[in-house]
């Protein structure tokens, strides 16, 4: 780390998972110790309840050596990363499980597993994720999305990357977030595609999408996060200088932000990824615990909102 701040869980975002009934969360492929321990973290705050689906005597082992005691919780034998997501998958048809924490297993296998038409957990939308950074001694919150999944969004894929957005932070009880479409312009010019992306993302929402949302764009990183930078370059819109989100062009911009954010000034971020039918965790073996619990936390808040909503 770069900063000499400590990543720790939002308390306002813990305590919401926690005022909420703990759900049944499926551990995809559990039989390592880093999954277990991000189950256990979840567990002892009082947010979820772990289904264990992996190898049984390799969570038996990984939990003895985290002396943590899983007699009292449900496991479900898998043979190997692309069975235990098939298994944790089913939980969720079979109402086993309420969520998915990603464990031990690679990040594409589980996304074949939600993508499987016959099997998996499709609902129309694009699978797509979001970061929710905060920052050590600061109450603001910046999300960014999509950081992780889609590498080069189109606007069909952008529409639902922006409703999912919406979404999660509906869910956090903002009913109208500020939405900044990034570009590194805030003028559309054929030499900038995403500015131009922006502005045809703007016009392909529906007339619900903006009564959900502010969104405004192109704007540049300064002109979407700074009031200071902003009023400089006349840019008088509300979202200006104000975004609760930034919906970058491409994964490789949203990937650098969360990043420097988290190695720069000791942001925690939390992911969930949005699409399915159920939130999904995917927590990285890099991430400190306090990033995998605001993870779990972000994702029970959501899971509820949208059960609320079927």
């Amino acid at each position: 780390m770069l900063s000499p701040l400590i990543p720790e869980c939002p308390p306002q975002l813990l305590k919401k998972a926690q005022a909420l009934p703990a759900m049944t969360t499926a551990v995809v492929n559990a039989g390592a110790e880093l999954a277990l321990e991000s189950a256990k973290l979840a567990f002892e705050a009082g947010i979820i309840i772990p289904v264990l689906v992996g190898d049984i005597n390799a969570i038996h082992t990984a939990a003895a050596a985290i002396g943590w005691s899983v007699e009292d919780f449900k496991l479900i034998a898998s043979d190997g990363e692309e069975d235990a997501a098939a298994k944790a998958v089913q939980c969720v048809h079979q109402g086993v499980a309420q969520l998915l924490m990603k464990g031990n297993l690679h990040t594409d296998v589980l996304i074949r597993a939600l993508l499987d038409r016959h099997h998996g957990l499709r609902t129309g939308e694009r699978l797509c994720h979001l970061f929710h950074l905060t920052v050590p001694n600061s109450d603001r919150i910046l999300c960014v999305t999509d950081a992780v999944v889609n590498v080069l969004p189109d606007i069909k894929t952008q529409l639902s990357i922006l409703r999912g957005a919406t979404d999660v932070m509906h869910s956090l009880g903002n009913t109208k977030p500020n939405i900044a479409l990034l570009s590194a312009t805030e003028v559309a010019t054929n030499s900038m595609p995403s500015s131009l992306n922006a502005k045809k993302l703007l016009d392909a929402m529906t007339e619900q999408d903006h009564q959900a949302a502010q969104v405004f764009g192109p704007l540049a990183f300064d002109g979407a996060i700074s009031p200071e930078a902003a009023k400089l370059k006349d840019i008088t819109h509300p979202v200006a200088g104000h975004a609760d989100v930034l919906l970058v062009p491409n994964i490789e911009t949203g990937n650098a932000i969360f990043k420097q954010l988290v190695y720069f000034s000791g942001a925690t971020a939390a992911g969930v990824l949005m699409g399915a039918k159920v939130p999904v965790m995917l927590t990285s073996r890099a991430d400190p615990p306090a990033a995998r619990l605001a993870s779990a936390a972000l994702a029970v808040v959501y899971a509820h909102h949208l059960s609320q909503k079927s």
